[in-house]
């Protein structure tokens, strides 16, 4: 089969309604994150995968309820490379106020289908599915092994989901496809998060007579001024621009008329590829010092969440396989870009050496927004660029590492790289 018909092939067997039918599906099953409540999502994944005539599904619970779903087509001693496809099925929450279209309806209008998650991730999830109907449905003898990881509670940092089957050595595979919403558009970067909290302490006095005390909250405003949105020391990342802050909440204070002895700041930082926990804390520490501030006597600091950065060079072969995909299905180059947050992309590239690219439907701008949605031609075409790649994966070599580069330093061959 020539690579135009099998790109033809491919084309006229997308079945506009049954990716709808499942993107909304999922988006009418509940799995707000928090509370968590993937596992109706993973039974009614695992009825779809049985009408597939694939039953070879396991469901990994670290905690009630909070069920990641791993399935596989590969037969037990296949040599053949495996195609990794890793989605969660949590969304953030939505308050059905404000919303024009019910959050939990799935609702078809103007070519879009509307919901949580439609965007973030669930439409992605189902464009994977239905892509690999498509090869089957076709009779292609795949090149690959596929097997898909739907987990759990990447909205809140993925321990109860990808982190947790890392520890369990169940993630093995040649290379990762992860469906995130990426409008289409090949990402191959994104920016590391850390939660942290600083605690200032005064000396409380009367209110009436705030110079006998000091005040922990004016330490807390002080320190809100060199930390929000402020330019930290750094090379601009070529994807992924420059590092910020955000002082996101602030509380403190017992009543009008005391002098506050403690206000506490939760911070939400990002951080480029090359920086690591220790690296982004240091950061904070630097400017608050500059300040004359002193840590353990003027105030704490303590973090929460770390989510490392990560990226892919654009030279690894499963870059141009992806691109190449997409170039087949659509006639066009990729765009290239990076994410200003982090996905579960950064276990296989950072702990497991798994390259991985993050391409889905979807725009970012509408994820975790109101009114959230996905056009469905964006869904027809992820269907199609999924289904070409399950197609003609034949594996790939890593490349050696290069310190000296990053993903942004080489463009995929002709594709427009965007900031």
């Amino acid at each position: 089969m020539t690579a135009a018909s099998l790109a033809r092939r491919i084309r006229s067997a997308v079945d506009v309604e049954a990716v709808v039918s499942l993107t909304g599906d999922l988006v009418r099953i509940r799995s707000e994150n928090p509370p968590g409540r993937e596992s109706p999502v993973v039974d009614h994944l695992r009825s779809a995968f049985a009408d597939m005539g694939i039953g070879d599904t396991d469901i990994v619970e670290p905690a009630p309820g909070r069920q990641s779903l791993l399935v596989s087509t590969a037969p037990a001693g296949s040599q053949k490379p495996v195609l990794l496809v890793n989605g969660h099925l949590d969304t953030v929450p939505a308050r059905a106020a404000g919303w024009r279209h019910d959050p939990f309806g799935g609702e078809v209008r103007d070519g879009r289908l509307y919901g949580r998650g439609a965007a973030d991730m669930k439409g992605g999830v189902a464009a994977a599915i239905i892509a690999l109907q498509v090869c089957r449905g076709l009779d292609l003898e795949l090149p690959c092994e596929v097997v898909f990881h739907l987990v759990a509670d990447e909205e809140l940092g993925g321990e109860l989901g990808t982190a947790e089957l890392v520890r369990r050595g169940l993630v093995r595979a040649d290379a990762c496809l992860a469906p995130e919403p990426t409008g289409l558009r090949l990402c191959l970067a994104e920016r590391g998060l850390m939660f942290a909290r600083v605690v200032t302490r005064g000396i409380p006095a009367h209110g009436s007579e705030p110079a006998k005390g000091r005040s922990a909250i004016m330490s807390a405003a002080a320190i809100a001024q060199v930390l929000h949105d402020n330019v930290f020391p750094q090379t601009p990342h070529p994807l992924l621009g420059t590092t910020t802050c955000n002082v996101g909440m602030i509380r403190g204070g017992s009543g009008p008329n005391v002098v506050p002895e403690e206000c506490e700041l939760r911070i939400d930082r990002r951080v480029l590829p090359g920086d690591t926990e220790e690296s982004a804390l240091r950061g904070i520490v630097d400017r608050i010092a500059s300040l004359g501030l002193v840590p353990g006597t003027d105030y704490e600091l303590e973090v929460d969440t770390f989510c490392e950065p990560s990226e892919i060079d654009s030279r690894h072969p499963f870059v141009a396989s992806v691109a190449q995909s997409y170039e087949a299905m659509t006639g066009r180059r990729p765009d290239v870009t990076g994410l200003p947050f982090t996905t579960d992309a950064r276990f296989m590239r950072n702990q497991l050496a798994i390259p991985a690219v993050v391409f889905g439907p979807g725009d970012l701008e509408v994820a975790h927004a109101v009114d959230e949605y996905v056009d469905i031609d964006a869904l027809v075409t992820a269907v199609a660029v999924y289904a070409h790649l399950m197609a003609t994966f034949t594996g790939t070599q890593r490349l050696r590492h290069d310190p000296g580069r990053s993903s942004g330093d080489t463009e995929v061959e002709g594709a427009q790289v965007l900031h």
